[in-house]
This record gives structure tokens, C-alpha cells and sequence, in this order.
């Protein structure tokens, strides 16, 4: 993949992952300010935000969670726009990039896992976050890879040539591992809707 077309993918995805979070956080602090706000991302007893938004893990650092998107996905949407304009960017700016991404996909990873196993009920916008971090992880390593940002051994490696011929599909993979989850782990809920 081209630089051009990663700052395509990083302008798209970072404005999506920010509408996402902003529009949450908006959610939040209604529901802060009114104990009975329904949120309108609350659909069903499955797909609920208003059940996860009042939980524990919704406020991992003491804070909401969408203020991480909010403050994160504009620095994604920059990082585009500057390649974009025929920016640069240093080697050491792709490794912070890499450093973000990859705990951007720890952290929505754990929430996940949350969301489906322990609090039981999905948040829409959360899923939207999910589905935006996981292409831009994969594209921004795939980046540091093959342009040797993450070492001149990988740059050239088997592997690195194997995940950048079979990207697309590789990329797959995740969306079709979390799909088959939440069918699996809601197929009770769904099943009454057929």
C-alpha cells in the first residue's frame, strides 16, 4: 500500500473513529446530567450504550473513554493530511504512530471482550471505533514494516512480503473473529428476532 493511499485510509478512518467518540461522549454526558436519558444508541436489550456507558470499564482511567478518541483520532487525521500535502514524516514519528495504534487496538480489543463476555450488551458507536482502528493498526504496521521503520531484518523478510501480498484478506480475519463472537455469544436474543 502506498503512503498516498494509507493517508486516505488515515484521514477516512480517524474522521469516522472521531464522530464516533465525540458523538458518545455527547451520549455520556447526557446521561451524566439526566439519570433517565435514554441514549439513542440504546436499541435493544443487546445493543444498549446506555448499559455500557454505566459500567466500570466505560471510565477506564477515571474518565470517560471516548475522551481517548476524541484527543487520538484527530493526531490519525493530521498524520493523513500531512502525507497528503507531501509531508515527510521522520522514522521516529511512524514508531510513536505504531506505539498509538497498537494500544488503541489493545485497549478496543479489552473493550470488546468486555462488551460481549462480562457486561453482556454492545454499544453501537463503540463498534464503529472498533471497526476504524482495527484497518488502521493493520495498515499502519504493515507501512513500518515494509518501509523498515520497525527494522531493516523485517523490511525484507518473508513475512512482511506475505502480509502485504495478502492484506485484504488477512484483514478479514479480525471482523469475521468478532462477528462470529457476538452471534455466538447473543445467539439466544437473536435467535427471537428470526
Amino acid at each position: 500500500m502506498s503512503d498516498r493511499r494509507l493517508a486516505f485510509g488515515l484521514v477516512g478512518g480517524g474522521l469516522v473513529g472521531f464522530v464516533a467518540s465525540a458523538v458518545l461522549l455527547i451520549e455520556r454526558i447526557r446521561l451524566a446530567q439526566d439519570s433517565a436519558y435514554v441514549p439513542t444508541c440504546s436499541i435493544n436489550p443487546v445493543l444498549s450504550c446506555g448499559s455500557v456507558m454505566e459500567t466500570p470499564q466505560a471510565a477506564l482511567l477515571g474518565f470517560p473513554n471516548p475522551i481517548i478518541g476524541v484527543a487520538a483520532f484527530p493526531v490519525v487525521v493530521t498524520t493523513g493530511m500531512a502525507i497528503l500535502a507531501g509531508g515527510r514524516l521522520a522514522r521516529w514519528y511512524w514508531i510513536g504512530l505504531q506505539v498509538g495504534v497498537t494500544g488503541a487496538l489493545a485497549l478496543v480489543s479489552w473493550l470488546a471482550f468486555q462488551s460481549i463476555y462480562r457486561i453482556g450488551a454492545l454499544c453501537p458507536y463503540c463498534m464503529v471505533v472498533w471497526s476504524v482502528v482495527i484497518p488502521i493498526f493493520w495498515y499502519v504496521t504493515l507501512r513500518n514494516l515494509a518501509e523498515g521503520a520497525l527494522g531493516q531484518r523485517l523490511r525484507g523478510s518473508p513475512a512482511t512480503t506475505f502480509l502485504r501480498e495478502w492484506h485484504a484478506p488477512l484483514l478479514l480475519v479480525p471482523f469475521l473473529v468478532l462477528l462470529a463472537l457476538i452471534t455466538q455469544r447473543f445467539w439466544a436474543y437473536w435467535s427471537t428476532l428470526l
